[in-house]
Order: C-alpha cells, then sequence, then structure tokens
C-alpha cells in the first residue's frame, strides 16, 4: 500500500512512501529494550555485513558461544517456519516438515520474509520474531544449541551479532509469543 501524507491545503508534503509491514517493524533499538524490559543480559558485536554462514566463519574465533544459521521456510500452503540450528548442523528438511505436520518445505521468499518478520535476507534470526504479533512463524530450535551457555545471532541486520544466554533465547522466543519446537536437527 502507498500513504501519501497531505497537509489541510490537500497537496502532498511529499511524494509517495511505500508502507510496508517491513517498514513499520521493530528496529534494533526497540529489540534492544524489548531485551531491557525482559530483563535478558547480551553483549553485541559491530562487524561487516555477513550474508552467510561460510561468510561468518572468521567471528567464531573473536565472539564466543556457538554460532547460528537461520532457516527462513515455507511449505506450498503457506505454513512458515523459522529454523534455528547450530552454524555447523546439517538439516533434515524433511524431518523438519514432518515434526511440523508440513508439506514439502523450501526457502521463503524475500517478500514473505519480509512481511512476517520484517527482515531481509542475511539478516535472519529468532530476534525477528518480535515482529510476528501474530505468531504465524512456527519456530524450531536444534536442540543442540542448548547444550552451549551462550548462543550467538544478528540483532535484525546482519552488521552485528549478540551474544545472549541459550535459556534467555528460549525466554525472548516465547515472550514474542511462540512456543518453539526443540529437536535435533541433524
Amino acid at each position: 500500500m502507498t500513504a501519501r501524507i497531505k497537509p489541510l491545503t490537500g497537496e502532498p508534503l511529499a511524494g509517495p512512501r511505500e508502507v510496508t509491514p517491513a517498514s513499520m517493524a521493530a528496529d534494533r533499538r526497540k529489540f534492544f529494550a524489548r531485551l531491557e524490559e525482559l530483563g535478558i543480559a547480551s553483549v553485541t558485536v559491530e562487524h561487516e555485513p555477513v550474508f552467510t554462514v561460510e561468510q561468518s566463519r572468521a567471528l567464531r574465533e573473536t565472539i564466543p558461544g556457538a554460532h547460528t544459521k537461520n532457516l527462513f521456510l515455507a511449505d506450498r500452503d503457506g505454513r512458515v517456519a523459522l529454523v534455528v540450528a547450530k552454524d555447523d548442523a546439517r538439516v533434515d528438511l524433511k524431518r523438519v516438515a514432518s515434526r511440523l505436520g508440513f508439506g514439502r518445505l523450501s526457502f521463503g521468499k524475500p517478500e514473505l520474509l519480509g512481511t512476517m518478520l520484517g527482515i531481509t535476507p542475511g539478516s535472519v534470526t529468532p530476534f525477528a520474531l518480535i515482529n510476528d504479533r501474530e505468531a504465524r512463524v512456527r519456530v524450531v530450535v536444534d536442540e543442540a544449541l542448548l547444550g552451549f551457555g551462550e548462543i550467538n545471532c544478528h540483532p535484525l541486520e546482519n552488521t552485528a551479532t549478540t551474544r545472549l544466554a541459550a535459556g534467555d533465547l528460549i525466554s525472548f522466543i516465547r515472550a514474542c509469543g511462540h512456543e518453539p519446537s526443540i529437536f535435533p536437527l541433524s
């Protein structure tokens, strides 16, 4: 939808502005405020943008804790899942689909990602669940992650990494209205 802001004279103040769920989504400031509100301690490290697990491998040496790969997936019926896995996990998508009762899963389209989670490809993160107020996205967390004291994820943008306690990640997901399915992914 396009919104035009008009002054009392009836003339537009500026050109059309695209209003999308992504443009109305929580930003990093709101995300960090929510962590504080929940009493969740975190540490964030700024870095160059990383779009893939391969590109982020160098961060392992400088940022302690488990690193993640996050998959935004959809089936043909429009059901959507966010899979939060250890960065080196081999995720069996057939197993995930079966456990969730979904059809064959494939990567969700960027437009759907923006609409549902308010983020762009390369920035997929469980922290984006803050934007899924209707809890439409099913969440799967790799059981292996919970064996680590701390977990690292992007704070809605791929130019930083935020580390928090593993239990706090689960608490955050629940505070966003989602009950994660937790099971081994590989």
